[in-house]
């Protein structure tokens, strides 16, 4: 997703998306130590897309201690 996304989603749904993400991080994972994974750079962008959700998280946390 991009971040323009991301932004976009409730704190729930932005919570539920990090979950989801880890998941399939530790899943990728897995298949790695296996040899099954097919496609490696999965394994970049997933991590990346975990930095962007927490760096939102983050965002949002620093406005409102801002408030």
């Amino acid at each position: 997703m991009r971040p323009k996304e991301l932004r976009d989603l409730t704190d729930e749904e932005l919570a539920k998306r990090l979950a989801d993400t880890r998941q399939e991080l530790l899943n990728l994972r897995f298949q790695s130590a296996t040899g099954a994974l097919e496609n490696a750079a999965r394994l970049k962008l997933t991590k990346r897309e975990i930095a962007r959700i927490l760096t939102i998280r983050q965002e949002r946390e620093a406005t409102l201690e801002r408030r």
